[in-house]
C-alpha cells in the first residue's frame, strides 16, 4: 500500500464523511527526478508521486491548488520543489520522506512557472517563467527570499540547470540560444550577469562577425562622403541598432536541444542537425566535435546521430534520440567515437543519472520507465511500464474490492490489483476503443469499440482475459455501455442514435434482443433494475439544439424478456414499441447529464449552462406526446464546467463530478452534499470517468487530460450511510449468487465468438429476396439486353474519330454517377467562367490603373512625331499636371528667394551708397549708378553655364533665382534647391513641348496639303491610265497613341456573335435595301437613253478628250472600190476629225504630265523641308534631354546629400543615446563600486576584530593560568594550540570513483557538517583521559572551555576570512566593469569627435556640377585624381588672363636677358683667357718643384745601379720555392698524425658509448627498485619517519623554549599590555564617516 500525505486544505470535505486517497497511478509526461540514491519522483496530475527503486513502494503529495506545474529536487537536503498552475502561482518546497512543508515562496509571477533548478551546492534555487515576464529569479528557499530576479523578454528557455562544480554559473538553452549567467556575491547581495554564447552555422562552421556598433573595415569614399554603418542607414538609433543585421548577413545557426556539464565547468551541447558542442564557460569559446576518422560504423550504419537527449558520464555522455538507441559518447581531444550502449523500443525522452551514478534511468515518450545498471547480467529492469495512452474508461470487477478493468483508445485493456494498483494482465484488441463496462451478474465484461462493435471479454482469471465473443452492431462507433444494477441487460448506445439491448448473460452467447431508436445524439443511459420490481427502467438523455433543452425517453423492459424476447421485434431488429411503452419529456435547460431515480419516479439533471443540480417528478399518469418536466428541486453545484451525475448502486447516493474536477457526493432526497473531494484540476479538464463499487467503500476518478487515475475510499461514514450501502449491497449479492455461479461455471467451460449482431436483419433481406425473386429476373434480362446494346455502341464508337470519340464514362447507366457527371461537368463550367470573369476583371482592373496612372492623368500625352522620308523619330515629353502642393511649395520658395534677393540688394545698396559718399562727391550720379548696379546684380545671379552645371538657359529659363551650388549648406537650402531644379525641369520640359506640338500641328497642315494634291494627282495618273501608285502619308499608331485604346473593327478577327433574332431582322432590312434599290433602277428610261446616246453626259468636258472616239462611217466595213463619192468625201472628213483628235488628245497628255510633275516635286519639297525642320527638333530633343538630365542628376546629388545627412544624424543621435545609456551604467557600476567598498570596509572592520580578539585569546592564556605551575602551562598551552583532525571533503572528482562530479564544493551544508564534526572532535579532546597529570579538574574544565572559544573564534575567522575574499573579489569585477562600461564611453566619445568632424566636413565639402567642353580636359598617363583637397575653384578667365600677363612679361624678360647675354659673353670670354694663363704658370711652377723634390727608394737605386737585375730576382723565386716545398711536406706529416689521433679517439669513444649504454640500463633497474622501495617505504614507513622527524624537532624546540623561556614571557607580557591599550584605543576611537 502507497503512503499518502494528505494535507486539510488538499481535500474538501462537508459534513462528517470523509474520503481518503489510498493511491494515483499516472505516468510521466514530465522528466523524472532522484530526491535520494534510491527515490524517485514525478508529476501527475495533482499529486507527486515517489518511488522507491529497491522496495517499489509509492509515496504521494498531492498539490492543494490543483494540477501540480514544474517539479525539481534536492538531492543533498531531500528537498522536493514544484509549482502550481493558478493566477500568481506559488513554489512549494517539501522535505522527503516526511513530505513536511519547508516553505512556501511567493513571487510577483502572474501566470505560471515553465523551469525550476536547484544549485548543487547550497540553499539556491533558480525559477524561470513563461509570458509575460519571462523572468528569471534566483531563490534562497531557506530563507524564503528573492536573492537576485531579471527578465528577458520575449525568451523561451527549454532547460535551465546549474553547475554542478560551482553554483555561481547557471546555463539557460532554448532552440535558439544558449548564455551562461554568472551569480555574483557580495556579502549578502547578489547579481545576475549573463552571457550569450555565439553558436556556429547550421554546417557547423563560424562566420567572422564584424562590429556592429563601430565597425572599423567601412572604406572612406573621398568623392561622395563618409560610409555610415547599416543600421544609421536604416535610420535605427535605440537599442535595435546594437543587434540589427541585414536579411542578407543573417545565416541560420545550430538548433540546441539539450545540455549538460561536465566537472571541469564546461558544457556539452546536443543540436538538432546532429553536432555536438563544447563550450568553455568562462571563456564561451565553442567546439565543434568531431567524430573520429578510425572510428567504426554503427550497426546502423549511421554517421550522423542527432543528440537531443544528453547525460553526462564519466569522459563523455550518454545521448539518444528519437530512434530509441542510448549512444555512449568518448571525447577526447576535441573528436569523440559512438558506441551503441542500448536500443529501446520506442524514443526516449529523457535519461537522468542517480546521485551515487549506479543506476541510469530511461524515461520514454510513453512515460515508462527503466532502469540501467552497469555492468551486471540483467542491465535493464522495468521500474514503470505506461499504458498505451490515456484511461479512456474505467470499471471495477465485480463486486469491486479486489480488481479493476481500464482501457485506452488505442484498444490497450488492463486489469489493475485495488491493494496497490499492480498491473496483472494487458490484452490488445487492436482496434480504437470507446468505453467499457464490467457485468454485476458474471466475470465478464464488454467494450465498446470505434467501428461499431461489442468484444465480450471473460475475466475470470485476472492475470489472463480474453475476448469470448464480438458483436457488430452499427457502422458507427459504440459510445455507451451500461449494464442494468442486476446484470441482465446490456444497453449498448451508438453515435447515430440507436440504443441495442444485449441480453448480458454468457449463457445466452450475448444475444442481441433488438434496439429502439432514440435522438440523434446519445449524451447518458441511466437504468433501474432492483429486487423488489418486475420491471427494468431505462432512460436516454439527448440533446434538443433547436431549442435549447434536453429530451428525456423513458421506457421499461420486462426481467423476463430475454426468455420470450421472440415476435417483440421486427425483422431487422427494432423493438416495438407495445414492448418498450416509451414517454418522451422534455425540459427548459440544456442537461449534460441525467440520472434515473430509485425511488419516488425522480429524475436528477446536472444542467450545462446554469451552475445547478435539479430534481424532476415523473407525472404518475400516463400521456400521449411529449411532456415538459419542471424542476422539483434546485440547488447550486459549486462546480463549474459540464458535469455529469451517477447513482450508487443502492440509488441513494448521487455523485457529482464536473470540469473543475470536484468529487461531490449528495443525498437523493435533499440533494445536499455530504462529502467532496478534489481528485483532479480543471487544468487538466476534471474527471472523465468514476466508478463506485457495489458496496461504495471504493470510488474510481479518471481524469480527462491529466491521464491520473484515483483511487478513494472512505475514511468515516456517520449515521446509517454505511449500514444501508452494506445491506443492500449484501442482499443482492445474495439474490445473484447462484446466477453468477451458473453464468461463471458457463464461462469456464464454454467459449464462442459467433457474431449474432445482424441475424435479424439478414433474415429479412432472404424473406425480400423470396418475395421479389420474379421481378428480379425480369430485370436481369433488361440489363443483359442493355448490356449487349451498350457494348454495341461502344465499339462503334472505338471506331470513329477522335473528335467525335466519347468517354467510356458517358456509357456508363448509373443515372445516379450520369447525374453527378453532369453536376460536376457543370460545376467545372461554372468555376472556368468564374475564373475567367476574375480574371478579365482582375485584367480590366489593372488596365483602368494603367490607364489611370500613365494616360488619364498625364497633362501631356506621350507620343512621337516622324519624319516623311528619313528614319527620324521625336518624342516629346510626357508631363503629368503639378499638384496643389507642389504649386504651394514651389510658390513658397521662389517668394522666399525673392526676398532673399531683395535682402541682398539691400545690404549691397547700403555698402555701395556708404563707399561712394565717401570717394564719389557727387551725388547727381547716384541714378546712373544704381542703374548699373542693378545690372550687375542680375548679372551675378545670371551664372554662367559651366558654374550653373547645365544648358537650362537656352531655352529661356530663368535661373536668376536659383542659388549658386557652392552656398548649398544648409538642409532648407537643398531643400529649396530641389524645388527650384524641378521648376526648371518642368520649364524646360514644357518649352521643348510647345515647339513640339507647332510641329505636330505643322505635320498635320503638311499631311492635309499632300492629301488635297493628292486627289488631283489620282485623277490625271486615272486620265492618262498609269500604273502609278501614289504616296499618301498617314500618321502612324507611335504619333496617336490614342489608338491603342479604341479598338477597331478589322482588328477584330473574331466573327462577330449575333443572336439569332437580331440576325433576321438585320437580313429583312438588308432584303428591303436591295428591293428600294432595284426597284428605280428599272423603271429610269431617260437615264438608259443617255447612256445609250451621249454615254451618260449632256456635255463634253475636257478630261473626256482622252475617253473621246470618233464613230467610224459604216461604209468603212465594205471595199474602198465600192465606195462612192460621198462615202469618199465622208472618209475625207473623218480622217480630217481623227487627225484633229489626236492632236488634242496629245496636247492635254503633256499638260496633265506637267502638271503631274510640278504637284509631285511641291509635295517632296514640302516634306523634305519638315523633315529638315523635324531634325533640327531632333537636336534640340536630345539637347532638352541633356539639360532635364543635367537637372536631375544635381537633384540625385542633393537627395544623396540629404539621405546622407540623415545618417549622419541618425548615426549621431544613436551615439548620444547610447552614451547615455553607458553613462547609465557607468552610474550603476559607480553606485555598485561605492557600496561594495562600504561592504569591505565594514567587513574588514568586523574581520579586524575578529582576528584581534583572536589574538588576545592567544595572548592572554598564560595570564588566565598563571596561578598553576609553569611547566603545566607549557603543557596545557600545547594542548590549547592542538587541533583535532577533521576529515575534509574532495572537491575534485576522484579518478577511482564513478561520479565523475565528486562531492560538491563551497556547499553550505558542508560547513554545517564541517564544523558539527570539529564540535564532536573538541568533545574527544575535551575527555577527561586527556587531561595532564596533576592537573586540577575545574582548571580542565575552564581550560576546555577556553579552548572551545578558541577554536569557534578561529571557524568564525576562518568563514570570515573566505567572505572577505569574496567580496574582494566581487570589488574586483565591479572595477572591471567600471573600467568596461569607461572605455565603452570614451570609445563612444571618440567616436563621436570623428562623426563630427565628417559631419562638418560633409557640410563644407560640397559636390558641385560643372560643365566642360570636350578637349579641355587633359590627363598625364589617362590616370584620373581622386583625391583634390589641396586644390581650390577657380574661374577660367582669371586663369586666361593671368596667362596672358605673364607671357607678355615673359617676353619682355626673355629679351633683356638675350642683351644682357651678349655683354656677359664677353667678359667671361677674357677671364677665361687670364685664368688660362694663371693656370699654366702654376702647372710650370709645379713641375719644377717635382723635379727638385723627387723621391729614390733602394728598389730603385739597385734597378737602375745592377746591371743583372733580372737573375737576382730569379734567384730569390727559387729560394722561396725550395721553402714552400718543405713547408708543404710538413703539413702533409701533421695531418696525418692528426688523423691517425681521430681513429684512436674514435675507438675509444664507441668504448665509452658502450659503456654508457649498459650504465643506462643498469640505472634504469636500479630506477625501478628505488621506485619500488621508495613505494614501499612509504607505505610502511611514511608515519613512521615522519613521526621521528616531528619528534625531533620537538625536542629541539622545547631545549630553545626553556633556554629563552625567561625573555619571551617578558616579550608577551609587554604584547599583551600593548594588544590591550590598542584594542581600547579602538573601541573609544571616535567614527570620522562622511555623512
Amino acid at each position: 500500500m502507497a503512503q499518502i500525505r494528505e494535507r486539510d486544505d488538499a481535500s474538501h470535505q462537508g459534513g462528517s464523511s470523509a474520503l481518503s486517497l489510498r493511491w494515483a497511478q499516472g505516468f510521466p509526461k514530465q522528466n523524472i527526478h532522484f530526491v535520494n540514491d534510491n527515490t524517485i519522483c514525478y508529476p501527475s496530475g495533482n499529486y507527486i508521486i515517489f518511488i522507491n527503486l529497491e522496495t517499489k513502494k509509492r509515496t504521494l503529495l498531492s498539490c492543494a491548488n490543483g494540477i501540480v506545474g514544474v517539479v525539481a529536487t534536492n538531492v543533498p537536503y531531500e528537498i522536493v520543489a514544484f509549482s502550481d498552475r493558478k493566477l500568481k502561482p506559488l513554489i512549494h518546497i517539501y522535505s522527503f520522506p516526511e513530505l513536511m512543508r519547508k516553505n512556501k515562496l511567493k513571487g510577483n509571477i502572474l501566470l505560471d512557472y515553465t523551469l525550476l533548478s536547484f544549485s548543487y551546492c547550497g540553499t539556491y534555487l533558480a525559477s524561470y517563467s513563461s509570458l509575460p515576464e519571462f523572468e528569471l529569479a534566483l531563490w534562497n528557499w531557506e530563507l524564503n527570499v528573492i536573492l537576485c530576479k531579471k527578465s528577458q523578454l520575449g525568451l523561451d528557455v527549454s532547460q535551465m540547470t546549474f553547475n554542478p562544480m560551482n553554483w555561481h554559473q547557471l546555463c539557460l538553452s532554448s532552440s535558439s540560444s544558449v548564455s551562461v549567467w554568472t551569480i555574483e556575491r557580495s556579502n549578502q547581495e547578489h547579481y545576475l550577469k549573463a552571457k550569450s554564447v555565439k553558436l556556429p552555422q547550421e554546417d557547423g562552421t563560424f562566420f567572422n562577425e564584424t562590429d556592429i556598433l563601430f565597425p572599423s573595415t567601412l572604406l572612406k569614399d573621398p568623392i561622395y562622403g563618409p560610409v555610415m554603418p547599416l543600421s544609421a542607414i536604416a535610420g535605427l538609433v535605440g537599442e535595435e541598432a546594437e543587434t540589427f543585421r541585414p536579411k542578407d548577413d543573417v545565416y541560420p545557426l545550430l538548433h540546441p536541444t539539450m545540455h549538460c556539464w561536465t566537472p571541469t565547468s564546461d558544457l556539452y551541447v546536443g543540436c538538432e542537425e546532429g553536432h555536438l558542442l563544447m563550450i568553455n564557460a568562462e571563456t564561451l569559446k565553442v567546439t565543434v566535435l568531431q567524430k573520429r576518422e578510425d572510428a567504426t560504423l554503427l550497426e546502423d550504419g549511421v554517421k550522423l546521430i542527432s543528440p537531443s537527449i544528453l547525460v553526462y558520464q564519466k569522459d563523455g555522455i550518454i545521448a539518444s534520440g528519437i530512434d530509441g538507441v542510448l549512444y555512449s559518447f568518448i571525447v577526447k581531444d576535441s573528436k569523440y567515437s559512438v558506441e551503441n550502449l542500448l536500443t529501446m523500443k520506442e524514443p526516449v525522452e529523457h535519461l537522468v543519472f542517480s546521485p551515487n551514478y549506479k543506476t541510469l534511468l530511461i524515461q520514454t515518450e510513453k512515460g515508462s520507465i527503466y532502469g540501467y545498471t552497469f555492468d551486471e547480467k540483467t542491465p535493464l529492469n522495468k521500474i514503470l511500464v505506461a499504458c498505451d495512452g490515456n484511461f479512456q474508461a474505467v470499471d471495477f470487477i465485480t463486486p469491486g474490492n479486489k480488481f479493476f478493468m481500464t482501457i485506452t483508445a488505442s484498444g490497450e485493456v488492463s486489469i489493475w490489483s485495488m491493494e496497490d494498483c499492480t498491473c496483472l494482465s494487458k490484452l490488445y484488441l487492436k482496434t480504437a476503443t470507446t468505453t467499457v463496462a464490467c457485468s454485476p451478474s458474471s466475470f465478464s465484461a464488454a467494450v465498446g469499440t470505434m467501428d461499431g462493435c461489442v468484444y465480450f471479454l471473460d475475466i475470470q482469471d485476472e492475470e489472463y482475459p480474453e475476448v469470448i465473443h464480438k458483436s457488430f452492431l452499427s457502422e458507427s462507433p459504440v459510445h455507451h455501455l451500461v449494464f442494468d444494477q442486476l446484470g441482465l441487460f446490456l444497453f449498448a448506445g451508438t453515435a447515430e442514435g440507436k440504443l441495442f439491448i444485449i441480453n448480458a448473460k454468457p449463457s445466452s452467447l450475448f444475444k442481441i434482443l433488438g434496439f429502439t431508436e432514440s435522438g440523434k445524439e446519445i449524451l447518458q443511459i441511466s437504468t433501474v433494475s432492483i429486487l423488489e420490481r418486475d420491471l427494468v427502467e431505462v432512460m436516454v438523455l439527448s440533446p434538443l439544439p433547436e431549442t435549447g433543452g434536453s429530451r428525456l425517453e423513458i421506457f421499461t423492459l420486462p426481467k423476463i424478456l430475454p426468455q420470450v424476447s421472440t415476435g417483440f421485434s421486427d425483422e431487422r431488429g427494432r423493438l416495438q414499441d407495445e414492448l418498450v411503452h416509451k414517454f418522451l419529456y422534455e425540459t427548459e435547460h440544456a442537461l449534460s447529464s441525467a440520472v434515473l431515480g430509485f425511488q419516488n419516479n425522480r429524475i436528477y439533471g446536472f444542467c450545462s449552462q446554469v451552475p445547478y443540480i435539479c430534481s424532476y417528478l415523473i407525472p404518475e399518469t400516463e400521456h400521449i406526446g411529449v411532456c415538459v418536466l419542471k424542476p422539483f428541486q434546485k440547488t447550486q453545484s459549486k462546480q463549474y464546467g459540464p458535469g455529469r451525475l451517477s447513482l450508487s448502486f443502492h440509488g441513494l447516493w448521487l455523485m457529482s463530478i464536473a470540469k473543475c474536477g470536484i468529487l461531490c457526493f449528495r443525498d437523493t432526497m435533499t440533494l445536499e452534499p455530504f462529502s467532496r473531494y478534489r481528485s483532479h484540476s480543471h487544468h487538466g479538464q476534471g474527471i472523465q470517468s468514476l466508478r463506485i463499487s457495489m458496496d461504495g467503500q471504493h470510488i474510481l476518478a479518471s481524469g480527462k487530460d491529466d491521464a491520473t487515475l484515483v483511487y478513494l475510499k472512505w475514511r468515516r461514514l456517520t449515521g446509517n450511510l454505511a449500514t444501508e450501502m452494506t445491506s443492500y449491497c449484501r442482499n443482492v449479492l445474495t439474490f445473484m449468487i447462484g446466477t453468477m455461479e451458473e453464468e461463471n461455471n458457463y464461462l469456464t467451460t464454454h467459449h464462442g465468438s459467433i457474431d449474432l449482431a445482424r441475424e435479424p436483419e439478414h433474415t429479412a433481406i432472404k424473406n425480400e429476396i423470396k418475395l421479389f425473386s420474379q421481378k428480379r429476373k425480369d430485370i436481369k434480362m433488361g440489363i443483359k439486353l442493355l448490356t449487349k446494346t451498350i457494348v454495341g455502341m461502344m465499339e462503334e464508337n472505338e471506331e470513329v474519330d477522335s473528335i467525335a470519340k466519347l468517354d467510356e464514362e458517358e456509357f456508363a447507366l448509373d443515372l445516379e454517377e450520369l447525374e453527378r457527371l453532369q453536376d460536376q461537368s457543370e460545376e467545372e463550367v461554372a468555376k472556368i467562367k468564374k475564373d475567367a470573369e476574375l480574371h478579365n476583371l482582375a485584367k480590366s482592373y489593372l488596365t483602368e490603373l494603367i490607364k489611370e496612372e500613365c494616360w488619364n492623368s498625364m497633362a501631356v500625352k506621350g507620343r512621337a512625331l516622324k519624319c516623311f522620308h528619313i528614319p527620324c523619330t521625336v518624342e516629346n515629353f510626357p508631363m503629368k499636371e503639378r499638384t496643389a502642393e507642389e504649386e504651394e511649395e514651389l510658390k513658397t520658395v521662389l517668394q522666399q528667394r525673392k526676398i532673399e534677393a531683395e535682402c541682398l540688394k539691400l545690404r549691397k545698396e547700403i555698402i555701395e551708397s556708404q563707399s561712394a559718399m565717401a570717394l564719389v562727391k557727387k551725388l547727381h550720379e547716384e541714378d546712373d549708378e544704381e542703374e548699373e548696379e542693378e545690372n550687375k546684380i542680375v548679372k551675378e545671379t545670371n551664372l554662367p553655364d559651366y558654374l550653373l552645371g547645365s544648358l537650362s538657359s537656352e531655352f529661356g529659363v530663368d535661373t536668376s533665382l536659383l542659388p549658386s551650388q557652392l552656398e548649398l549648406h544648409s538642409r532648407e537650402e537643398k531643400i529649396n534647391q530641389i524645388v527650384l531644379l524641378k521648376d526648371i525641369i518642368y520649364k524646360v520640359k514644357t518649352a521643348f513641348n510647345s515647339e513640339f506640338n507647332a510641329a505636330y500641328k505643322q505635320k498635320e497642315y503638311e499631311i492635309a496639303r499632300v492629301k488635297e494634291r493628292n486627289v488631283r494627282i489620282k485623277e490625271i495618273i486615272l486620265d492618262l491610265e498609269l500604273e502609278e501608285i501614289v504616296w499618301q502619308p498617314e500618321f502612324e499608331d507611335c504619333e496617336k497613341p490614342e489608338r491603342a485604346l479604341v479598338v477597331e473593327d478589322h482588328e477584330i478577327e473574331v466573327q462577330k456573335y449575333i443572336k439569332p433574332r437580331k440576325k433576321t431582322k438585320v437580313d429583312v432590312l438588308t432584303h428591303q435595301d436591295t428591293d428600294r434599290w432595284l426597284h428605280p433602277q428599272g423603271s429610269d428610261d431617260r437615264q438608259r437613253g443617255l447612256m445609250d446616246m451621249m454615254g451618260g453626259v449632256l456635255e463634253v468636258k475636257k478630261e473626256d478628250i482622252l475617253r473621246m472616239v470618233i464613230p467610224e462611217p459604216p461604209f468603212m466595213s465594205k471595199s474602198d472600190n465600192l465606195w462612192t463619192e460621198d462615202e469618199k468625201k465622208q472618209f475625207k472628213e473623218y480622217e480630217k476629225k481623227v487627225k484633229e483628235l489626236n492632236e488634242e488628245r496629245d496636247k492635254y497628255r503633256k499638260s496633265l504630265e506637267a502638271e503631274l510633275k510640278k504637284l509631285q516635286n511641291s509635295i517632296q519639297e514640302s516634306t523634305q523641308s519638315f523633315d529638315e525642320h523635324l531634325k533640327r527638333l531632333f537636336e534640340r530633343r536630345v539637347k532638352a534631354e541633356m539639360v532635364v538630365n543635367q537637372e536631375e542628376l544635381k537633384i540625385n546629388n542633393l537627395v544623396f546629400s540629404l539621405l546622407l545627412e540623415e545618417e549622419l544624424n541618425s548615426r549621431e543621435e544613436f551615439l548620444n543615446n547610447y552614451r547615455a545609456k553607458k553613462q547609465e551604467e557607468k552610474g550603476q557600476t559607480t553606485e555598485a563600486i561605492r557600496k561594495a567598498k562600504e561592504d569591505l570596509d565594514m567587513y574588514k572592520e568586523h574581520y579586524d576584530n575578529l582576528v584581534a580578539e583572536d589574538k588576545v585569546l592567544d595572548r592572554s592564556f598564560k595570564k588566565e593560568f598563571s596561578e598553576i605551575p609553569s611547566n603545566q602551562v607549557e603543557i596545557l598551552y600545547k594542548l590549547f594550540k592542538r587541533r583535532p583532525r577533521v576529515h575534509k571533503h574532495k572537491t575534485q572528482p576522484d579518478s577511482t570513483s564513478v561520479v565523475p562530479f565528486g562531492e560538491r564544493p563551497e556547499s553550505g551544508k558542508l560547513n554545517k557538517d564541517a564544523f558539527v564534526q570539529l564540535m564532536k572532535a573538541m568533545d574527544d579532546l575535551d575527555n577527561i583521559t586527556n587531561m595532564p597529570e596533576g592537573l586540577d579538574p575545574s582548571t580542565w574544565e575552564h581550560f576546555c572551555a577556553t579552548r572551545r572559544i578558541k577554536v569557534e573564534n578561529e571557524f568564525k575567522v576562518k568563514q570570515k576570512s573566505a567572505g572577505l575574499t569574496e567580496i574582494g573579489t566581487f570589488l574586483r569585477k565591479r572595477i572591471e566593469d567600471d573600467e568596461s562600461v569607461q572605455h565603452e564611453i570614451e570609445r563612444v566619445l571618440r567616436e563621436l569627435i570623428l562623426l563630427q568632424e565628417d559631419k562638418v566636413r560633409f557640410q563644407l565639402d560640397l559636390t558641385i556640377q560643372i560643365l566642360l567642353k570636350q578637349g579641355q580636359i587633359e590627363l598625364e598617363n589617362f590616370q584620373l585624381t581622386l583625391e583634390y583637397s589641396d586644390a581650390i575653384l577657380i574661374n577660367k578667365n582669371i586663369i586666361e588672363d593671368l596667362n596672358s600677363v605673364i607671357r607678355t612679361q615673359g617676353q619682355k624678360k626673355v629679351a633683356s636677358m638675350m642683351e644682357s647675354k651678349d655683354v656677359h659673353k664677353g667678359i667671361y670670354q677674357i677671364e677665361w683667357e687670364h685664368k688660362k694663363m694663371e693656370m699654366e704658370m702654376e702647372d710650370l711652377n709645379q713641375k719644377a718643384w717635382d723635379i727638385q723634390m723627387l723621391f729614390f727608394s733602394r728598389d730603385r737605386q739597385k734597378y737602375l745601379n745592377e746591371p743583372n737585375y733580372e737573375s737576382l730576382i730569379a734567384l730569390q723565386i727559387g729560394i722561396m720555392e725550395q721553402t714552400i716545398q718543405v713547408l708543404d711536406k710538413t703539413h702533409k706529416k701533421n695531418v696525418e698524425h692528426c688523423k691517425k689521433l681521430l681513429r684512436k679517439l674514435g675507438k675509444v669513444s664507441n668504448k665509452k658509448d658502450t659503456a654508457n649504454y649498459n650504465l643506462s640500463c643498469n640505472l634504469q633497474n636500479e630506477l625501478v627498485a628505488v621506485s619500488e622501495r621508495k613505494e614501499i617505504c612509504d607505505s610502511i614507513g611514511t608515519v613512521l619517519t615522519c613521526e621521528k622527524i616531528a619528534k625531533e624537532q620537538f625536542e629541539s624546540r622545547l631545549q630553545q623554549q626553556k633556554l629563552t623561556s625567561i625573555s619571551k614571557q617578558q616579550a608577551e607580557q609587554i604584547s599583551i599590555l600593548q594588544a590591550e591599550v590598542e584594542r581600547l584605543r579602538m573601541r573609544t576611537f571616535p567614527a570620522l564617516v562622511q555623512l
